[in-house]
């Protein structure tokens, strides 16, 4: 990014930014750091220099979250603009793609009073997203469910508000081990932001039960633009996921075929509903989808592969982080206690909060750490959460 295109980002001179890189002027308004960090898409933590110890346990303040869900007494005159309300809204996507899950849980109640005043349907929804997702980590995943339908009633007729929110509702779903209703929901979704093939002779997509209801299948390219293609393709990842989970391989290979389709198709988009969706995330369901049905083998060769590769050192610390924990999940379940103290120790190293402040992390770590001897780094995540032998 040049000096130019971040003052333009910025809405500020070029001179502006010449005087900040060079030290000439100094950035002593944090509302300031905050707005160049947006542009920047880093913490505003980044830019101060500070870098927080990530404490373990699940935060403080779910509850604050959960009285801040029950409230309707929305205020008759909004307090805040509504671009000082978008502008929390990114700041809380940011803390929540570098997994500062301790700082998410301080901002949310605030954030979710501000979305409620704003009325804005596409403010409400991903001020409910972020919340959903959130909650779904720290092991609240009726709350997390709870807030994803709220997103979904926020959305009204919106096609792709809706699909986003239905992501959140199937993640909230496959936490709860409800991975059929999961893909039920995703499929719909889907089947809405795809449009369907234009070839009379393909096959139909399916439901998750077999029933034949379905519209055509779903388009590899996509006629839509491409915030339709990112986050219909993001729904046929976790529908494939949510396939994975219900013990269906083939139908877990074919969706995870079609988002590859999707994202071959798809350059240099926006990320403005924070899927992160694109070839890397379909490498990454590959990954997962081997480790479900027990190929640790192929599982192995394609994690080795995939995570070498740059687009995954470009991902979210919250998305690689993810990942890494569901890798160690599944090498657990095949039995290698080697690949899955790998997996989360990279994960810490990655994120913290996803090792440090996810119950099922803490469940993970308990079951390798009962190996003797335990693996190398184990032990030590085993003493931060506060596991003994």
């Amino acid at each position: 990014m040049t000096q130019q295109m971040l003052a333009d980002r910025l809405r500020r001179s070029k001179s502006w930014v010449d005087k900040i890189e060079r030290g000439a002027r100094s950035l002593d308004r944090y509302s300031v750091i905050q707005e160049l960090a947006h542009v920047l898409r880093v913490d505003p933590e980044v830019l101060l220099g500070q870098q927080r110890p990530t404490p373990a346990g699940p935060p403080d303040g779910v509850d604050d979250i959960r009285a801040a869900l029950a409230r309707y007494d929305v205020p008759q005159a909004p307090t805040q603009t509504m671009e000082e309300v978008r502008r929390q809204v990114g700041y809380a996507w940011l803390t929540y793609q570098h997994a500062h899950y301790g700082q998410l849980v301080r901002v949310l109640p605030g954030l979710l009073d501000a979305a409620q005043g704003a009325r804005s349907a596409e403010v409400l929804v991903h001020a409910y997203r972020i919340t959903s997702l959130l909650l779904v980590k720290l092991g609240e995943a009726d709350l997390g469910w709870l807030a994803a339908d709220r997103a979904m009633s926020a959305a009204g007729d919106d096609p792709i508000l809706a699909a986003t929110a239905a992501i959140s509702v199937a993640q909230a779903l496959r936490a709860q081990d409800r991975d059929r209703l999961a893909l039920a929901a995703l499929l719909s979704a889907a089947n809405r932001v795809l449009p369907p093939s234009a070839d009379a002779g393909d096959q139909e997509v399916c439901g998750p039960f077999g029933d034949r209801t379905c519209r055509k299948p779903l388009d590899h390219e996509g006629q839509g633009d491409h915030r339709g293609r990112a986050v219909g393709g993001t729904l046929l990842v976790q529908a494939a996921l949510a396939a994975a989970g219900c013990g269906d391989a083939r139908r877990a290979d074919e969706l995870t075929d079609r988002a590859a389709g999707v994202a071959a198709n798809l350059r240099g988009y926006d990320d403005t509903h924070r899927t992160s969706f694109g070839p890397i995330a379909v490498d990454l369901v590959r990954v997962l989808s081997a480790a479900q049905r027990g190929d640790a083998d192929e599982a192995l060769h394609r994690h080795s592969t995939v995570i070498r590769r740059e687009a995954f050192r470009r991902l979210p610390a919250e998305y690689r982080g993810a990942y890494l924990v569901d890798v160690a999940r599944a090498y657990l379940q095949v039995g290698d206690l080697r690949g899955a103290a790998r997996a989360l120790v990279d994960a810490d190293s990655v994120a913290p909060a996803e090792v440090r402040c996810r119950p099922v992390a803490r469940t993970v770590i308990a079951e390798i750490a009962r190996a003797n001897p335990a693996p190398a780094g184990v032990a030590r995540l085993a003493t931060l959460v506060g596991l003994t032998r």
